[in-house]
């Protein structure tokens, strides 16, 4: 923990602000997580799977808590999965 009353401060700030993070980067990575085990399963559902994972990623990214092209990489390799699945 810092000495100084500014560093005491940040280092609140940045546990309030890592708990407000918290749930999206949580919902973003499970909903990952569904949708590839929904799209190797062969699910009838995987395409909404990947919806919600799709929009989750967003959510994260549009509030800063993962990188824009990170959130874009991982949508696009899910769908790219997930095309392989309907054409196969």
């Amino acid at each position: 923990m810092g000495y100084t009353r500014q560093a005491r401060k940040r280092a609140r700030q940045n546990e309030v602000r890592a708990a407000r993070n918290r749930p999206y980067r949580t919902r973003a990575s499970r909903r990952l997580r569904d949708a590839r085990w929904a799209v190797e399963d062969g699910d009838a559902d995987a395409a909404e799977q990947v919806r919600l994972a799709q929009s989750a990623l967003d959510q994260a990214a549009r509030r800063g808590i993962i990188h824009a092209n990170t959130a874009a990489r991982k949508k696009s390799r899910l769908a790219a999965r997930l095309k392989a699945l309907q054409t196969a």
